[in-house]
């Protein structure tokens, strides 16, 4: 079988990842690529005990890699945008094939970067950029290439998940959660990009561009975190018959696209409501299969490693056959990718959570209905819990009907304005998530 040599920049959880699956499963990996895979050059900082580089050539300076002559296939694992973007453009224009798991570089660059590929007959493919080891990039670009994607939603960042999950069983805070997130190496030391969703929006972007052949723009993403979901409210959901999940959402209708990553409450008995801890799942809907899930290990060594090594394998087969690359980076070609119009988060229409922290008076829940009924606005259910002895304040909670968020928003600008009314008002947005 033809030897395809493999370079591979960074070397840390990932990178050593897919040296070991490399490693324990060379010889089925080979079968199925119909060559010999060799990792030849490795670019690296420091060397990472968890990984075997005996026998591998290994240099400091990540280019050494992408400037070596013998390597085919450059695996970019250093993430971010700026060093990674010129190892990936210095590999295509040298004609490597590149694979990569770097969301941020695809969701950023991936139009530039796409038709460099494309001009220099190369592949660039990022299944490990999305969901870890699910294979969501080939799903919707190939299994579901016989529908037409009318929306998807995804718990598609692991450390949210993690800590919703924490908060919900054993009623912790999110500080709390957070800082053991980070002692279980889930969450970074600054963990803004996960917890304030940028790393789920631009996961999103990706699937969004895949499944409604638009372009990538990470500036078209609605993004909300987590840091203000509190173990109250993941029970007063319960009690509701709802779960909170940090959600990717993106849908297609008559008045354009929507991408949004917020908090959610979906129904229990959805199936995406029972994914807990670390895991990832995105449930699409097409035209013709209608809703399928998706679920799976969203990080980690191995499974990101499987993603990256199923990638190499696809660029294997067509450089062991003497093939270009055969599918389009977005599923559609570059020609064929079409600008929709965005809907305005104001005009997007959902049911409401709305927790409120008010005082024990009487007249309160009259005054807050009044004030929703007069923005055309449903109560759907209420809770109101009686205060504790000594207590002068309670908790209301209501789910309404559906409303656009201008309506929502300009009700609750007016009922935080009440005295009554004795901190802002907690809202979520409600997806029942049906095709």
């Amino acid at each position: 079988m033809k030897t395809i040599k493999l370079g591979i920049c960074g070397l840390g959880t990932v990178g050593s990842g897919t040296v070991n699956v490399l490693a324990a499963s060379g010889e089925a990996i080979n079968r199925r690529a119909g060559a010999v895979l060799e990792i030849a050059h490795i670019g690296a900082r420091r060397d990472n005990t968890l990984c075997n580089t005996a026998g591998i050539k290994v240099s400091r300076d990540i280019f050494d890699v992408v400037d070596d002559p013998e390597i085919d296939i450059l695996i970019e694992l250093v993430g971010g945008t700026t060093v990674a973007k010129e190892l990936v453009e210095r590999a295509i224009k040298a004609g490597k094939h590149v694979v990569t798991a770097n969301k941020a570089l695809i969701a950023e660059c991936g139009t530039e970067l796409f038709a460099l590929a494309s001009e220099h007959g190369v592949a660039l493919r990022y299944e490990a950029a999305v969901a870890g080891g699910i294979p969501i990039i080939k799903a919707l670009r190939e299994g579901l290439a016989g529908n037409e994607i009318n929306w998807l939603a995804g718990i598609i960042n692991g450390t949210t998940n993690f800590i919703l999950t924490e908060m919900g069983t054993a009623k912790r805070a999110f500080e709390d959660v957070l800082a053991e997130a980070q002692a279980l190496g889930y969450a970074e030391a600054d963990p803004t990009f996960d917890v304030e969703g940028i790393d789920a929006a631009h996961k999103l972007v990706i699937l969004a561009a895949i499944a409604f052949g638009i372009p990538l723009n990470i500036n078209g993403v609605h993004t909300e975190g987590v840091t203000r979901i509190t173990p109250a409210d993941l029970s007063f959901a319960e009690e509701l018959g709802y779960r909170i999940k940090h959600l990717g959402i993106a849908k297609l209708t008559d008045a354009g696209v929507n991408l949004r990553v917020h908090p959610t409450l979906i129904p229990e008995e959805q199936l995406l409501s029972r994914v807990n801890g670390v895991e990832n799942a995105v449930l699409i809907d097409g035209s013709a299969v209608g809703p399928t899930l998706y679920c799976g290990a969203g990080a980690g060594a191995a499974p990101t490693a499987s993603a990256v090594v199923a990638d190499i394998v696809d660029i294997a087969r067509e450089l062991a056959a003497d093939q270009l690359p055969q599918i389009p980076a977005l599923g559609v070609d570059a020609d064929s990718i079409t600008e929709i119009d965005s809907v305005p988060m104001a005009q997007v229409v959902t049911p409401w959570y709305l927790r409120l922290n008010v005082q024990d008076k009487p007249g309160v829940m009259s005054k807050v209905s009044s004030i929703l009924s007069e923005r055309g606005i449903s109560i759907e259910a209420l809770i109101q819990k009686p205060p504790t002895k000594g207590q002068q304040s309670v908790s209301l909670v209501v789910l309404t009907n559906p409303a656009e968020q201008a309506q929502l928003l300009g009700a609750v600008a007016e009922i935080e304005a009440l005295e009554t009314t004795l901190s802002d008002v907690m809202r979520i947005r409600v997806e029942t998530l049906k095709g």
